[in-house]
């Protein structure tokens, strides 16, 4: 019998793939209005400006984010917080492996 690859889960690899194309460019977007932020002081502004257009909505859809008002809020919110994506995805992950083993030593 020949060996094939189901259509199905080659699809959703796929669309897994573009998800996380169009999260780094949310992820970008984000560090771009903290840079705006520190240099001119709009950058909650210029990333609910972002947000709220129709590139914006789209990539925000793209990415698997409901491209609403309370998202554009937790956006706007992140940007005046002024910590890159990096550092805050790097100290989500360790405080979540932190809480995760001090579950398993209770």
């Amino acid at each position: 019998m020949k060996d094939f690859v189901d259509g199905t889960a080659f699809n959703n690899e796929q669309g897994n793939r573009a998800r996380k194309l169009f999260a780094a460019v949310v992820l970008a977007a984000l560090d771009d209005a903290i840079a705006d932020d520190k240099k001119y002081g709009n950058g909650p502004e210029q990333i609910a400006r972002w947000a709220r257009s129709r590139d914006g909505r789209e990539v925000l859809s793209c990415a698997g984010i409901d491209p609403n008002e309370r998202v554009v809020e937790g956006l706007m919110d992140f940007v005046s917080k002024g910590i890159r994506t990096s550092v805050a995805l790097s100290r989500e992950e360790s405080e979540r492996r932190h809480a995760a083993e001090q579950a398993e030593a209770a």
